[in-house]
């Protein structure tokens, strides 16, 4: 009924992280661009830290193709709900290794070190992207440390990304919050953000942009809190009753009934969402800045 009623020809909210269903709203922006300074400047650590919802693993699987780009060779891993001894074998299995080199008698880690090393021999740069961190197995943990810290010259090229939420942020090793080079906390969207993120996916579609009325669009990010999940979700349902009364536009009040009616019972719970404060320790307030000095101007030096 949806699809018909506003002629689209897919759902434009299906929550796909899709690379085409990504929209680099100005947090989004920001953040794969401090990405691309700590792959450019071989910084070895970085940790984005963003709330459920706000987008970190859509944030991961973009940045991978655009680090990609750069010319790394990179492998994208979510540490969510894997057991002990799993991790390294299914990072491998994301690198392109040659048959050879697969089948060899070795233990996993050596394998990924001759990895490391081959890259670094050709001046390639290795990024290794570790999606939900914070709920990484102990081991994995203790890998990710060990390919942060060591000195050895295989490990010169590598680069590693790590998401985790503020509170799995306070969780993690302080060996490992410490080492980071970068910190990025994703933010969640402005009103801007929200209604260029409407306007863009029903667009792709085939919908006509301006479904939703600026007051609409406004209001759905008030409720919404900015949040990428919250606010697809909105979005969703709001189309769903504007269709049933046979509106041709989504307006405000739509959007308000919509969520005083209908997102509860859909498991939308309220959405204000404040900036993240990360717990650390004293002796690390200064060893893990939010912002790197030097990248200050990386969104003036990518505008």
């Amino acid at each position: 009924m949806v699809r018909d009623h506003w002629k689209f020809t897919a759902p434009p909210f299906d929550g796909s992280l899709e690379p085409g269903h990504f929209y680099c709203g100005t947090p989004q922006e920001e953040a794969l661009a401090r990405l691309e300074w700590l792959v450019e400047e071989r910084q070895r650590f970085g940790l984005v830290v963003a709330a459920e919802g706000c987008g970190k693993s859509h944030l991961g699987a973009m940045a991978a193709r655009r680090i990609g780009g750069l010319g790394a060779e990179v492998a994208l891993l979510s540490l969510r709900g894997l057991t002990a001894g799993d991790w390294i074998e299914m990072l491998l299995e994301r690198l392109p290794l040659d048959a050879l080199s697969r089948g060899e008698a070795v233990r996993p880690w050596q394998k990924l070190e001759n990895r490391l090393r081959e890259n670094t021999l050709m001046e390639r740069t290795t990024a290794l992207l570790f999606d939900d961190v914070d709920h990484a197995p102990t081991d994995a943990l203790d890998g990710i440390m060990r390919l942060i810290s060591a000195a050895e010259p295989r490990y010169a090229r590598t680069v590693v990304i790590a998401t985790t939420t503020p509170e799995g942020f306070a969780r993690l090793p302080s060996g490992i919050r410490q080492r980071a080079a970068v910190r990025i906390e994703l933010m969640p969207w402005s009103e801007d953000d929200v209604t260029g993120f409407l306007a863009r996916s029903i667009r792709r579609v085939g919908g006509d942009e301006e479904i939703f009325s600026t007051d609409a669009a406004a209001t759905l990010a008030r409720f919404a809190g900015g949040v990428p999940r919250v606010v697809s979700q909105l979005a969703q349902l709001a189309l769903v009753a504007a269709a049933g009364d046979g509106l041709t536009k989504v307006d405000a009040a739509t959007v308000e009934r919509t969520w005083r009616e209908l997102a509860p019972s859909c498991g939308l719970a309220a959405a204000a969402v404040e900036r993240p404060v990360l717990q650390v320790d004293d002796d690390e307030a200064d060893a893990v800045p939010a912002v790197n000095p030097h990248v200050r101007v990386v969104r003036r030096l990518w505008g």
